[in-house]
């Protein structure tokens, strides 16, 4: 699906000013009404739809703002059937292994659905540029419950099955409420590739509903918890997976690897999708200048994808990214793109007569 050429975008969360996580710190602790809760995350979608709207990002999201935790974490919420349990450490530096798990107690279900469509419809009355709405896959919201014999769900594999029907019925509600552009994020498949499971059934059978009806997109990275990687980082051992997904781009991360591998890009274009890379590392506090930004967008081109397919994106979300300088980083994309355009729009014009 071709659009506009060199299109700017994000792959989701924005970062969170100082004033923002310290009120969610004090609703946490009992301190907010339902009204203040409401009217405080209002606020939040609407900075980070204004931060994105003033860079010039061409396809924004909410955020995800109104989503508690890092990443997966506010899903949890909305699950039946299971059970937070302490993380397997609590002292030290933070990582993975100090984030909470939760144990399955009964089949996990999701009777008022995942909270996603209330969050475009909102998002969606509060701004008039194109929104891109985004989900956990399947095999990586599975990340955090307790799998195993004699459980209720024996592995995580299938533990990711039974939440296929849960993000089919989500995204069916999506598009019913005319959510147009919509991206699972299914990092896992990219960490562990080697995990056994069918990461292109699990994810087709979860958008189908979507499919030749709203853009889709799937996004995989190799982690951002406080900026860090989680794998070796390489594409390669997941590239048949993410080529047999139903969907129209694949949103991948570059810019944290010094552009590595940035020549799949031409495979995955040949296979008749478009991509979306990541120009911007938002594992780094160092603030890209534009000419920075089009020198790796110049990379990207040289690869041979079409301007007309290619979508330019941070590597992963900005949630882990201080505010002053993710707005800084969007604005460097945006800046970087448009002496990219230029340079295309000189090369194209007619010579004077």
């Amino acid at each position: 699906m071709s659009h506009e050429p060199l299109l700017t975008s994000v792959v989701g969360s924005h970062a969170q000013p100082g004033w923002f996580t310290h009120a969610i710190a004090a609703a946490e602790r009992g301190e907010y009404g339902p009204m203040d809760l409401s009217e405080l995350l209002d606020d939040g979608v609407d900075l980070a739809i204004r931060d994105q709207e003033r860079a010039g990002i061409d396809v924004i999201s909410d955020g995800e703002m109104r989503r508690a935790g890092f990443f997966t974490a506010e899903f949890y919420r909305h699950l039946t059937g299971i059970r937070e349990v302490p993380p397997r450490r609590r002292l030290g530096v933070l990582a993975h292994d100090a984030l909470p798990r939760f144990a399955v107690e009964d089949r996990i279900a999701a009777p008022a659905g995942l909270g996603v469509v209330e969050e475009y419809r909102s998002a969606a009355s509060r701004t008039g540029r194109p929104i891109k709405v985004t989900l956990p896959g399947p095999f990586t919201l599975a990340g955090r419950l307790v799998t195993g014999d004699g459980l209720a769900y024996p592995s995580r594999n299938d533990a990711a099955a039974a939440i296929v029907p849960i993000l089919r019925d989500e995204i069916e509600r999506l598009v019913a409420a005319g959510a147009k552009s919509i991206q699972l994020d299914e990092p896992s498949a990219a960490i562990r590739p080697g995990a056994g499971a069918d990461f292109a059934n699990l994810l087709n059978e979860a958008v189908a509903p979507a499919v030749g009806r709203a853009r889709l997109a799937a996004h995989l990275c190799f982690g951002n918890f406080l900026g860090r990687p989680l794998a070796s980082r390489t594409y390669r051992p997941v590239l048949d997976a993410m080529l047999g997904f139903t969907v129209d781009e694949l949103v991948l991360e570059f810019a944290n690897r010094e552009m590595s591998e940035v020549g799949i890009l031409r495979e995955i274009a040949d296979a008749g999708k478009d991509v979306a890379a990541g120009v911007i590392d938002v594992k780094n506090s160092h603030i890209e200048t534009p000419a920075e930004v089009a020198a790796r967008i110049e990379m990207v081109l040289a690869t041979g994808v079409a301007p007309q397919g290619l979508t330019l994106v941070p590597d992963c979300g900005l949630s882990q990214t201080p505010r002053h300088i993710a707005v800084a980083k969007l604005e460097a994309l945006v800046a970087g793109r448009d002496l990219v355009r230029q340079r295309l729009g000189a090369a194209t014009a007619p010579a004077p007569s």
